[in-house]
């Protein structure tokens, strides 16, 4: 079974693997806390999932801090 967005997709647009996963999770919770998404049709039924879906479509982007 293949998951899309696949994980290589995905670093395409964020490099880090830690960086994806935190914000795919914070902006899952913040789908779950308003019931809104960006994605029109979303493929999965779960807030990760819609999330990874975002960042694919290029609806959420990510600013890394000068803190490192």
């Amino acid at each position: 079974m293949m998951l899309e967005p696949s994980i290589d997709k995905l670093q395409q647009k964020i490099n880090s693997k830690y960086t994806l996963v935190t914000l795919s999770a914070r902006r899952a919770r913040q789908i779950q806390d308003t019931k809104r998404h960006q994605i029109e049709k979303p493929k999965s039924y779960k807030y990760v999932g819609i999330a990874l879906e975002e960042i694919q479509a290029n609806k959420l982007t990510f600013i890394p801090s000068d803190e490192d």
